[in-house]
């Protein structure tokens, strides 16, 4: 059921964790750069434990990551119709307390497959040699803004990765969806969430149980 892209997605999701400092950087592009060295400090310690303890490894990863993705955000996103604000206001109460849980269990199904699958990554393409575009003069402005990256491989190949960015309500920068060589990552997962509801009648729960097999079996 679900997409299996893994080089793609580890490329995209090697520089993931976009953080936002005690004091917020002027934009998006400022925030990748910091915390991608907090990252890397993680990744460089790993290999003394990881063999060891991986969910130690996953934690450190997770800690990061849970205050600078928006995974609820992209969760919602990947179930589209299913979790619109239109079709909230259309249930009825329990329907809507329905409809929260689903998506408070889609959103932690999300994260877990995410956070791990990064965690490979970063470990895999420890090495690799990253660039990050400029800025726009007026970003600081801005609510929604792109990053472009290059990211070398040992082959010296480079692969382009756009990160889409959106401040919260609290004005911090967070992750919305990633594009990779032109694969919109959000898109495909939401066309992977609607073929399995139509097969599924529409049982979203079931939709869930079987992602989230899939992630564990991973």
């Amino acid at each position: 059921m679900k997409l299996r892209l893994h080089f793609s997605l580890v490329l995209g999701l090697y520089l993931l964790a976009i953080g936002v400092s005690a004091q917020e950087p002027a934009t998006a592009h400022d925030v990748v750069r910091e915390t991608t060295s907090q990252v890397m400090v993680v990744v460089q310690e790993a290999p003394n434990y990881v063999d060891d303890d991986p969910e130690r490894y996953y934690q450190q990863i997770q800690v990061i990551l849970d205050d600078v993705v928006d995974f609820r955000g992209f969760a919602r996103g990947v179930m589209g119709p299913y979790a619109t604000s239109e079709r909230y206001r259309s249930l009825d109460e329990a329907g809507r307390e329905q409809l929260r849980a689903q998506l408070d269990r889609f959103t932690e199904v999300m994260r877990t497959g995410m956070v791990r699958t990064y965690g490979k990554g970063l470990l895999a393409f420890g090495g690799a040699s990253i660039e990050i575009s400029k800025p726009s003069l007026d970003e600081a402005q801005q609510s929604r803004v792109s990053v472009e990256q290059l990211i070398f491989s040992d082959d010296a190949q480079s692969y382009v990765v756009m990160y889409q960015m959106g401040r919260s309500k609290s004005g911090e920068w967070q992750l919305r969806n990633m594009i990779i060589e032109s694969i919109n990552l959000g898109e495909i997962y939401r066309n992977q969430f609607q073929a399995a509801a139509r097969k599924e009648n529409g049982a979203i729960d079931a939709v869930i149980a079987q992602w989230a097999a899939v992630e564990i079996d991973e």
